[in-house]
């Protein structure tokens, strides 16, 4: 169950709030997090151990100078740090930090997602539970009574005059992927993109994960242009994340698929509290079964034990030849 409390606000400018209001920690998390290029570094990480750039180059295939960009970006965030190769060394490598490694859940549950809604999610990173032995996605359980949740045993309260912001000054990303590497297909975040890799994007699959069905509504909550909602919300029906009920196009659900990222989205939610501890966020999440406010873990599917770095490990899959396709689920 969903809650929208505040009122549709009107389509002038929102009030200025002072210097609180400077960064929100939603749109700074999803600027940040929501590109593809950055998920794949932060998955070479943690899959490969990569943290020297040329690792990272041959890995994705990027160009140098937009890799560099996307290195910087998380170490300005806090989520990479430098460390000399040598003593006197003018190269470095670049190690995740404690939020960094925060960041682990997140691209677990994007690889969960993955696997079991897209074409090629078989040739994920297959999750293993060390300490039972199972292979396969996690679910997401509440870490205060341990009960399993979903969208559905949620209650997510937003605030809509906080939302908007979720677009607002975010650094716009190009929308032509990185260039191909000969060794980046062991992990790829295409399709999760549809849904969180465009600053409109992410901000609609979240305002829909908190109950907006509305096309007025998304608009107002987000201040956002007639034709670029209509054209953001024709992406996501394509990408089979919503959906229309009726022919009239003014209402829009949630697909069974578009539920499954409920995921990754109360993860990033979750990043966005501790990268952001003294600020507010728009979007709060309660776990209706225990009437707290969820702070969500990962369980395994096997033995209902947690599931963490520390307990669990990403291994790679060889990927397919480009013949072979499987058949996505609906």
């Amino acid at each position: 169950m969903y809650r929208t409390d505040a009122a549709p606000k009107d389509d002038a400018a929102p009030k200025d709030t002072g210097a609180t209001s400077a960064v929100n920690p939603l749109a700074a998390t999803l600027d940040l997090l929501g590109d593809r290029l950055t998920l794949a570094l932060l998955g070479h990480a943690f899959v490969s151990g990569a943290t020297r750039f040329n690792r990272w180059l041959e890995l994705t295939g990027a160009p140098s100078s937009v890799l560099s960009d996307r290195l910087n970006a998380l170490t300005e965030a806090g989520v990479l740090e430098r460390s000399p190769q040598s003593e006197g060394s003018d190269r470095h490598d670049y190690l995740l930090t404690e939020l960094g490694r925060a960041t682990w859940p997140i691209l677990v549950c994007i690889w969960g997602w993955q696997r079991e809604w897209t074409a090629e999610g078989a040739w994920q990173p297959d999750l293993v539970h060390d300490p039972c032995g199972h292979r396969g996605p996690a679910i997401v359980r509440c870490g205060t009574c341990h009960a399993p949740v979903t969208a559905h045993e949620t209650d997510i309260d937003m605030d809509a005059e906080a939302v908007w912001t979720v677009t607002s000054g975010a650094r716009r990303r190009s929308k032509r992927g990185p260039a191909r590497g000969a060794a980046d297909e062991d992990i790829q975040f295409n399709a999760v993109m549809e849904a969180l890799g465009d600053r409109w994007s992410g901000a609609i699959t979240g305002l829909a994960l908190a109950g907006t069905r509305r096309f007025a509504r998304f608009r107002s909550a987000l201040d956002i242009s007639p034709t670029t909602l209509t054209d953001r919300l024709g992406r996501l029906c394509e990408a089979r994340i919503l959906e229309r009920p009726d022919d009239s196009g003014r209402e829009y659900r949630l697909t069974h698929r578009g539920r499954a990222l409920f995921g990754v989205f109360v993860f990033l939610i979750r990043w966005s509290v501790l990268a952001f501890p003294q600020i507010p966020g728009p979007l709060r999440v309660r776990h209706l079964t225990c009437g707290n406010l969820l702070i969500p873990e990962l369980q395994c599917r096997g033995c209902d034990g947690p599931v963490d770095p520390v307990s669990a490990r990403l291994e790679p899959i060889a990927p397919p030849p480009r013949s072979v396709a499987a058949t996505p689920r609906s």
